[in-house]
């Protein structure tokens, strides 16, 4: 009788923990990896979270996430609800910067080396900004992103070694280079022909700034990833014919230490394709993420098997 109720409990402990590995906050979604590469990473978008690299989420915060960082301190900065917030681990908000007044959307939210955040207005009045530690305005650089639909002007703006700016315009077709005084000293074109043209709708949305000078860039509805040279010609590109179909939408990215690029699928909608897939450059998918429940607007991975990932965004 013993023996019957030891495995009775056994066997009711085995179907509990069952149960609990089946628990979307113990494991959040699956990565696929053939040559067993495994990330921790943060996801911005309809859920906004923190993954270790057993898929397990260790931070969480309410609300849609348009940017966000992991930042050195341990804390995440992220763009929440047009708001810039930099939360502790325990869920303590410690900064944050709320939308000028007029204007409709916040979107890009980073922490600089100078310790100022840098954060972009779309509205009436565009404009890309540096937010010091105390909430003070310490620059201010309008914007010209050639439409007045406001959710349309921007997206992912990032800030350069040289001390400007790099700004995606979508419905221009174009990642502009600012000075601080607001100044257009170069625009990168994602609307060339050899790209497929206008129809294509190669809308930039995040643009990164590579070691020796190429930019990075996700082109949305264009379902495409472009590496571009400083003079806007096409170093390297990869599009769904290279890659089995898994870009839909591509919003958010990230080139690692090692050369290979995270890449977010963010309108995927089918069960078999993954939301995030990072490729090397011989354009080999070498890791996936899929997850039913998330939306990926956004990414920044920080570790990978267990090494921090010295590459920022």
């Amino acid at each position: 009788m013993n023996l019957i109720k030891t495995a009775c409990l056994l066997l009711t402990l085995a179907l509990f923990a069952s149960a609990k590995n089946e628990n979307p906050d113990l494991n959040f979604g699956k990565q696929v990896s053939d040559s067993g590469i495994r990330h921790s990473f943060l996801i911005c978008g309809n859920k906004t979270v923190l993954i270790n690299e057993d898929n397990q989420i260790v931070w969480q915060t309410n609300g849609y996430g348009r940017d966000g960082f992991v930042l050195g301190n341990g804390n995440i900065l992220v763009s929440v609800g047009n708001v810039a917030k930099e939360i502790t681990r325990e869920g303590k908000l410690v900064w944050s910067y709320k939308l000028s007044k007029g204007n409709k959307e916040l979107g890009t939210c980073m922490r600089l080396e100078n310790g100022n955040t840098l954060v972009v207005e779309r509205g009436v009045k565009p404009q890309l900004l540096e937010v010091d530690l105390k909430g003070s305005i310490a620059v201010r650089v309008p914007l010209q992103p050639d439409t007045n639909n406001a959710h349309m002007q921007t997206r992912m703006a990032r800030k350069l070694p040289n001390g400007n700016y790099i700004v995606p315009h979508l419905l221009a077709f174009a990642v502009k280079e600012y000075k601080p005084n607001g100044s257009v000293v170069r625009t990168i074109k994602t609307d060339l022909t050899e790209l497929g043209g206008r129809k294509q709708r190669n809308w930039p949305f995040t643009a990164i700034h590579l070691k020796g000078g190429n930019l990075l860039v996700n082109l949305t509805n264009g379902n495409k990833t472009v590496e571009f040279e400083r003079n806007g010609k096409v170093a390297w590109r990869v599009d769904n014919s290279d890659v089995g179909g898994r870009f839909a939408d591509p919003c958010g990215g990230q080139r690692l230490a090692n050369g290979n690029t995270i890449i977010c699928s963010y309108g995927q909608k089918k069960g078999d394709m993954p939301k995030l897939f990072e490729i090397n450059r011989d354009k080999e998918v070498v890791w996936e993420y899929f997850n039913p429940q998330v939306r990926a607007h956004e990414v920044h991975v920080i570790s990978t098997n267990g090494k921090k990932e010295g590459s920022l965004k």
